[in-house]
């Protein structure tokens, strides 16, 4: 494995074994990724929590089972924010996709093995075009994901914000007469996933950015104000992790473009 691009942050984020436990539901409101049992796999994401994304994703190979989870975990958030290079990180995402899928094979009831397979697949078709990735036909196969991950965690914030950005990019790219019968995406079923997302997760800066970017995509200019207001919010929030940092460090960038 290459040498990732470190977390900028390195050493502002300090969890240990205790304090994780402690503040665990609170960092994964938005996964509901439950405890693990085994102390390697807790071990795995003390690192991704402290922002030592490529440690966490060889600690959580190495420890396999509920290790796989939180290895790609590490490496979405990691080639999402951090890698420069475009063909690493969509080879990242695709590395992601498929190891959740297998994940799926043998874990059917994991919630997290069907989101890591939609966000790393989103994210790659983002980074290749979405009308690219809808003519691929991976579109659907984030759609029914995301969907079978909130049909087995129905409080999963995270696959709420990405099936309403889902819904969002496609009525984008394609508009909404395309976008409802070729894709099954819909503005009124994307609005109020978004809404519902930031109702299980109110203090989610990322809930915040997607959702103000979803509106904008969905209705338009008339919700800058509104859209701007929710980047302030998640400018303003206190991240607790290396993660939440990420995501309020790119509404602060936003902010000042």
């Amino acid at each position: 494995m290459a040498k990732w691009t470190a977390f900028p942050h390195a050493g502002d984020y300090t969890l240990d074994a205790a304090s994780l436990k402690k503040n665990w539901a609170r960092l994964h409101q938005g996964d509901c990724e439950p405890l693990p049992k085994e102390a390697a796999v807790l071990q795995a994401w003390m690192l991704f929590h402290n922002g030592e994304f490529q440690k966490a994703a060889e600690a959580g190979l190495k420890a396999g089972g509920a290790g796989i989870t939180i290895a790609n975990k590490a490496t979405s958030i990691y080639a999402n924010y951090l890698e420069t290079k475009e063909k690493v990180k969509l080879d990242l995402f695709m590395e992601v996709a498929d190891r959740a899928e297998a994940q799926q094979a043998s874990e059917p009831k994991n919630a997290n093995a069907y989101y890591w397979q939609a966000y790393a697949l989103g994210r790659y078709g983002q980074g290749i075009s979405v009308a690219k990735a809808l003519a691929q036909g991976l579109g659907s196969k984030v759609k029914n994901a995301l969907e079978q991950a909130i049909k087995l965690s129905p409080k999963h914030a995270d696959a709420h914000i990405a099936l309403a950005a889902f819904h969002a990019e496609v009525i984008d790219k394609v508009g909404s007469l395309i976008g409802g019968m070729t894709y099954g995406a819909k503005k009124d079923l994307g609005l109020s996933l978004f809404k519902e997302a930031l109702k299980l997760n109110p203090g989610s800066a990322i809930a915040m950015i997607e959702y103000a970017n979803g509106m904008v995509m969905l209705e338009g200019d008339k919700k800058m104000k509104e859209a701007t207001k929710l980047y302030e919010q998640a400018a303003a929030s206190t991240p607790m992790d290396a993660m939440e940092r990420l995501d309020v460090e790119m509404a602060k960038a936003e902010l000042e473009d």
